[in-house]
């Protein structure tokens, strides 16, 4: 209760709440300075008065700070709880704010539940929830209480208007016959609006449902990705193993070959060296005899060595070329086929991969993709487009709809005689190389005899002499039977093996300005079976021969 006394003492009779920097009239009130200042204003007017004891202050009043009271209230409000805050308070209760019940329109007051007790219940004194805003429910023309509702104009009216007004004749009825009709229209919107939202609720649901199941899949699908990946990694990391394995074999044993033949030329070269010493001695001998005499002892005759000159450098340069290169060829053809495996494997083996890896549907195709990094690497371009030229193809062989496959025909066709056309056997492809590293690869019959290599366009294209292998202008590995194959070219065998094969796939490896043409098995691991070497000076066709029944090759 002494709290509440000391509140009284403490609060402005204006703004109803603790003082905030109080100053004190020369009639002894007090007041917040902001307040007072609001009620006398800024402007110097004559019988300025106390708002609460009317005191009349003169034409200039001094606000005096009044330290004393503004440290009480200071202190009373640390020490006191915050008062709950009010809504709309009631209008009569001055000195202690009371929450208003009702607000009566005609006398634009809020009541508080002691006030409306004793208030007008007559008809002209409406009464509504608390409010501040009045202006909103009186008339903006008449002043009046809106009462109204105007469908026509769809807007409030007093009676005056109705009665009166623009809106006479016009079809009304009162606020709350109004109101009614529009809250059966927003209960029926309102039972729609809920019909909706359980329908979305319906869609969120299906949504997070989907959502699930999405995150489910991709946690499986991200699983056998990581372990395909992973099987991927180690086939590849086994795969360069073996390569450059291979290539540290191919190395060693070029370098063994280079090491042998350094020291043979080591030793002509000593031998060399002596002979010039030995020379050199007799040249500054000043006794003929001596000189004569050491040169028929020594039995050489050092004039005549220039004879064998051209001998012992073509010898030399044999022993050179017998050294070889590293064969670049049979890496290749080992990495363009151990990375088809690999894709051959994961199509097979993952469902999830077959996705990932769509358009790899043929062997040629997946070659092609698989070997692109090798490509670029190794400078070798992989001739997946090559094709058969129809227009090379002796009437006794067919070339397939695709243009990939020729076998021999059992029954001749009648295709017109061209110069470029074979007489016999015989089809060349439609593409031709003249510069770089190539390769391609060539599946045979089983049975049968054939041959597959390259030639020059300007092969002859009948006679004995067009046959792959029996002239000058082309170079072929030849099958007969089952286990005899022979490395043929200008009618010469410069390999030959008699055993048969454990495939029926061949590599065939270009390097045009190398000269070199190779041909490997593709065997597991692959084999190295021969390779010519030339000096290349027309364009390169390859060139497919097959002479006996039921034998056909297919690029």
């Amino acid at each position: 209760m002494a709290s509440a006394d000391l509140r009284d003492e403490l609060t402005c009779s204006v703004c109803l709440n603790i003082y905030t920097d109080p100053v004190t009239l020369r009639c002894g009130h007090s007041f917040c300075r902001v307040c007072i200042e609001n009620v006398l204003g800024t402007r110097e007017v004559r019988g300025y008065s106390c708002p609460e004891c009317r005191f009349i202050l003169g034409k200039k009043t001094e606000l005096k700070r009044n330290h004393r009271l503004s440290n009480i209230a200071e202190s009373f409000r640390l020490i006191e709880p915050p008062r709950k805050k009010i809504g709309i308070p009631c209008t009569y209760c001055i000195h202690s704010p009371v929450p208003a019940a009702k607000t009566c329109l005609h006398c634009e007051a809020c009541l508080c539940e002691a006030h409306l007790r004793v208030h007008s219940k007559s008809a002209e004194h409406v009464l509504t929830e608390p409010t501040t805003s009045l202006e909103n429910r009186k008339c903006s023309v008449h002043k009046e209480i809106l009462k109204y509702y105007c469908f026509e104009d769809a807007t409030c009216i007093c009676v005056s208007c109705r009665l009166d007004g623009d809106h006479r004749g016009h079809q009304v009825q009162t606020l709350n016959e109004a109101s009614e009709k529009k809250k059966e229209k927003l209960r029926n919107i309102l039972k729609k609006l809920t019909s909706k939202r359980k329908e979305a609720e319906k869609r969120v649901h299906s949504l997070q449902e989907l959502k699930r199941e999405v995150q489910k899949k991709a946690a499986g699908v991200t699983e056998e990705v990581t372990a395909l990946i992973r099987s991927i990694k180690k086939q590849l990391e086994a795969l360069e193993k073996q390569i450059l394995s291979e290539i540290s074999r191919h190395e060693k044993q070029i370098s063994l070959r280079v090491l042998d033949l350094t020291c043979q030329m080591e030793i002509k070269k000593e031998d060399l060296s002596r002979k010039m010493g030995h020379i050199k001695e007799l040249c500054n001998m000043m006794d003929p005899l001596t000189v004569l005499q050491g040169r028929k002892s020594d039995r050489v005759d050092y004039c005549d060595t220039e004879e064998g000159d051209n001998e012992d450098r073509e010898r030399d340069d044999k022993k050179v070329r017998a050294v070889g290169d590293l064969d670049v060829g049979l890496i290749s053809v080992t990495l363009h086929s151990g990375l088809a495996g690999i894709v051959t494997g994961v199509k097979r083996q993952s469902q999830v991969p077959a996705n990932i890896l769509q358009g790899v549907n043929t062997s040629s195709d997946m070659l092609l993709d698989v070997n692109t990094a090798s490509d670029m690497l190794l400078g070798i371009n992989t001739a997946s487009d090559m094709l058969l030229d129809v227009n090379t193809a002796a009437n006794n062989v067919t070339v397939s709809g695709d243009m990939k496959t020729v076998s021999l025909s059992e029954v001749i066709q009648s295709s017109p005689e061209t110069p470029e056309r074979f007489q016999s056997d015989h089809v060349l492809s439609a593409r031709s190389f003249s510069s770089g590293r190539h390769y391609w690869e060539v599946e045979g019959s089983e049975s049968g005899g054939w041959t597959v290599g390259m030639a020059y366009p300007s092969i002859d294209r009948e006679g004995g002499q067009s046959r792959i292998g029996y002239n000058s202008k082309s170079w072929g590995l030849e099958r007969l039977g089952n286990i005899l194959y022979n490395a043929r070219h200008d009618s010469k065998i410069t390999f030959r093996l008699c055993h048969r094969l454990s495939s029926r796939r061949f590599g065939i490896y270009l390097d045009y300005e190398a000269g070199r043409l190779s041909f490997y098995e593709l065997c597991e691991p692959i084999r190295h079976l021969h390779t010519f070497t030339a000096t290349f000076t027309e364009p390169l066709h390859a060139l497919f021969c097959v002479y006996e029944n039921n034998t056909w090759l297919r690029i």
